[in-house]
Order: C-alpha cells, then structure tokens, then sequence
C-alpha cells in the first residue's frame, strides 16, 4: 500500500526541524490530510511514537512501519512502537527495533523522563511547546505558580530559566514524584515545592505561600471527582487575583475540543475582571489544524491591581 506524498513531507520536514528535540511529525487530529484524521507520529529520539486512535488494517500498519524506518533512518532513530487508543487497552507495541532503556523527551537541553508502557499520556505533552518557551524567556527572577503542575514540565523550564522559586500542586502524588525526578535528572534541586493537594481545599495555603508573578493553570479538560472545565474552571479563576503580585503574568489554558478560547475570555471577564486579556499564544506549527479553536488554547493575562471603582 502506497501512503500519501504528505505524509512523509510532513514526517521528513518535522525531524529535520527539530534537530533532536522531541516533536510531532505528524498531526492527523489537525485534519490536515484526508483519512489520516486518527494518526499522530510523534519524535522522542532515538524513538518515534505512532498514536492511533482507531483500529486499523496490519498490511497498512507495516507499510507505515517501513516508510518510517526509511524515512528516520538518517537521524538516528533505533526504534517505532505504538500505542492503540482505538482498543480497551492502550499497551506499547514495539513495531521495529529496541526501546530506550530510559526514554525522555529533549527539548531545549532539558531532559523530561518518559512513561511509555500502558499510560495514554506519557508524561510530556508536545503541543505546549510554545507556552515552555514563552515561560523561559519570561521567568528570571520570577515566583511561579504552578497549578494542575502534572510532571512539573513547566516547573523545569521556569527554574531553569532563572525562576525565584516554583510551587507545584497537583493531587496526583505519582505525578509529583516524577516531576521531581525531573528536576533532579536536570540538576535542579531547591527552589522548588512539590504539593499532591486538591487545588479546591488548598487556596490558604497558597496564599500563604503567595503572592506570585507568574501563574499557570492548565487543568486536565474531564476528569470526573477531580475536574470539569465546564463545572470547576469559574471557581479557580475567581480565586487567583487573591495569588497575585501587582503586574502578575498569567498561563490560562483550555484544551476542549468543544470549548472555544472565547469561552475562557467570557469566564475570566465574568469572574475576575481584574485579570486583562494580552494574547492568545501560538500552537507549534507542527499541530497545524483547520480549525485552531478545536485544538489546545493558551491564553495570557496580566493582572491589574488597580482599585475596584466601587471602592473608590
């Protein structure tokens, strides 16, 4: 079976961009190339990562199979594996070669551990590439909050790049964990808080820990008894400014498909209108997609401490 011209124009052109930094080669969810809708081909050197979100036929696996190893031969890659989100179970399949011993994804000159074997999200997440590099060049010296913190990716970055000091909060204490292997892995050790807490029960020890410069939200879109974008987002953008430094930047993601970026503008108007919109930033281009509104969304605030004209 003879895959589609775009498709290694994509692959090809992604790795040689990415000069060994971790990547997407190929977002299908983008809509970009006809029947490829449920395709994702990601880089991890020395390992590319093929994410499939329906079944599909094994003589069009192998094909894909070959033409990658063809096409990622000249960078050195030493294995493809899969994982199927189209079945019950999202097991790692090895389709060529040997896996890492120790995968991480490299960007930038950090290293973020891998958790590859039976996870759906494997602890590094590509598209928020820009927003890393936006925090990297924006945290020198700065506090950072770091909410719905997950593996702390955007902690690393923030210290790295010179930040006063980082507070994590997330209630996953696995995730934490790794988070601060993270830290470790880089040669960061202090500066760095690591609290596995439910955001909603810990405003008072925020403050406390407060106020901040830097403030970044990015909660998971559905997790049910944990977090609802559509139930639970208003109530911790009511909370923030309480968090805030005079002149504080803020990170507000949203990452439903269904949900618009307009939508978090609506909200945060509505519930913390101290908080002035700046900009929405930019995705990778490698998630090109038809419709940005249904892909990732990362929204910038800037807090305004002036007076409240009711106080005035």
């Amino acid at each position: 079976m003879k895959l589609p011209q775009d498709i290694e124009a994509f692959v090809v052109a992604n790795l040689a961009a990415s000069k060994g930094d971790a990547c997407r080669l190929f977002h299908g969810r983008g809509r970009t190339v006809a029947g490829w809708e449920q395709v994702s081909i990601d880089y991890f050197y020395p390992l590319i990562l093929l994410t499939l979100f329906e079944e599909v036929d094994s003589d069009w696996l192998q094909d894909l199979t070959l033409s990658l190893q063809g096409w990622a031969e000249p960078y050195g890659i030493e294995a493809v594996a899969m994982q199927s989100r189209g079945s019950s179970a999202s097991e790692l399949q090895v389709l060529w070669g040997e896996l890492p011993r120790k995968p991480v994804a490299l960007e930038r000159g950090l290293q973020f551990a891998l958790q590859l074997e039976q996870r759906q999200n494997v602890g590094f997440f590509l598209d928020m590439a820009q927003a890393r590099h936006w925090i990297s060049e924006n945290s020198n010296d700065k506090r950072v909050l770091n909410l719905f913190a997950y593996t702390c990716a955007f902690s690393l970055v923030a210290r790295s790049a010179g930040a006063a000091k980082v507070v994590n909060l997330d209630m996953s204490s696995a995730a934490l964990r790794l988070g601060q292997q993270n830290h470790q892995r880089n040669g960061i050790v202090g500066g760095v808080s690591y609290l596995a807490h439910n955001l909603f029960r810990s405003w008072s020890k925020l403050r406390r820990a407060g106020p901040f410069d830097l403030l970044i939200v990015d909660p998971p879109s559905r997790q049910p008894g944990s977090f609802v974008v559509e139930k639970d987002y208003a109530r911790v953008i009511r909370k923030l400014p309480e968090l805030c430094a005079p002149g504080a930047e803020l990170l507000l993601c949203l990452n439903s498909p269904h949900l618009e970026s307009s939508y978090l503008m609506d909200m945060v108007q509505e519930c913390a209108p101290q908080l002035e919109y700046v900009e929405l930033l930019p995705n990778p281009v490698q998630f090109a997609d038809t419709n940005p509104e249904l892909s990732l969304k990362v929204l910038r605030f800037r807090y305004s401490d002036l007076p409240d004209k009711d106080n005035t």
